[in-house]
């Protein structure tokens, strides 16, 4: 992954002191342009402050950054680390307004249009202090997106947020990806939901890279692994491999070992056109983080 020219960022030997204590222990990691690149690793590994080095908050004790973009241009990287920077008793309007005057931007139908993108577009006279947390969230995402960046980093945006809210910041981000062309740079605790949105990961532990890995691949280690109970398994397999499952019969059970994410509905009905019976289904997925405690050990609070 770091050998490809096509990146947008390249974080190369990084370090970072405070004091005595060092939090980026020679970091490289490439974040390939139009990526969804996930930072996984527990609390205290470096995420946050490499972000905000990549970000321009910080600078690192040695290394180097490396953007493929001009990342000096104010509002080419937005961000958002940890807490949303939000005047509370503005509306959401008046507070993109600020972020337009502080990045020098015209005042126009941009602003409305941010707004529409996030959800926040009927907010109308309602002060920010009166949102909720997923509100607050997105409006801090429509803040870091002024002026069209080429790179949002994330930093634990979906942390507090209820099941609907996370719902929502997860497809405001992946529209943002496939419509606006942004690469987004994110960490998060909720691994099961980051790896419904990454489509690269790096695995951080002690200030260290020790792994990147894209998505396809991280799916073959690990994702969805279904077991397959039926009389007549040769005749199932063919069925599962034109669902686009990936499949493994052990002979001397007789069960299919099926990898991959299927629709169930799809999968009996075509086995019950071909004749084929179904005796029982189980399935047990290889999440994210399952995957990152096997990679670094212990407990994996990232």
């Amino acid at each position: 992954m770091s050998e490809t020219s096509n990146f947008i960022i390249k974080v190369n030997d990084v370090s970072k002191d405070y004091g005595k204590f060092r939090a980026l222990d020679s970091m490289s990691f490439t974040v390939p342009k139009g990526s969804i690149y996930g930072l996984v690793g527990r609390n205290g590994a470096g995420k946050t402050t490499v972000m905000r080095v990549i970000s321009g908050l910080q600078k690192p004790t040695s290394g180097t950054v490396e953007y493929g973009f001009d990342h000096k241009k104010l509002g080419n990287v937005g961000a958002l680390v940890e807490l949303p920077s939000i005047y509370s008793n503005q509306t959401a309007r008046e507070n993109l307004i600020y972020q337009y005057i502080n990045l020098g931007l015209k005042i126009d139908d941009s602003i409305d249009k941010n707004l529409d993108f996030v959800g926040l577009g009927n907010t109308g006279k309602k002060k920010a202090g009166k949102f909720s947390l997923g509100m607050r969230q997105r409006l801090g995402i429509a803040i870091a997106m002024s002026g069209n960046p080429e790179v949002l980093i994330l930093d634990e945006p979906i942390n507090g947020l209820d099941p609907q809210g996370i719902i929502q910041i997860r497809d405001l981000l992946i529209r943002l990806n496939k419509e606006k062309g942004v690469t987004i740079i994110i960490s998060s605790h909720i691994l099961s939901e980051l790896s419904k949105l990454a489509t690269d990961f790096a695995f951080v532990e002690g200030g260290k890279v020790v792994k990147e890995i894209k998505a396809e691949a991280l799916e073959d280690a690990g994702g969805l692994v279904t077991e397959f109970y039926s009389g007549t398994p040769e005749r199932l397999i063919p069925i599962l491999n034109a669902k686009g499952l990936t499949t493994t019969l052990d002979p001397k059970t007789g069960i299919i070992y099926a990898r991959g994410y299927y629709n169930l509905t799809n999968v009996v009905l075509a086995a019950n056109e071909a004749g084929v019976n179904i005796a029982r289904v189980a399935a047990k997925e290889t999440d994210l983080e399952t995957y990152f405690v096997k990679l670094v050990g212990g407990e994996s609070h990232a």
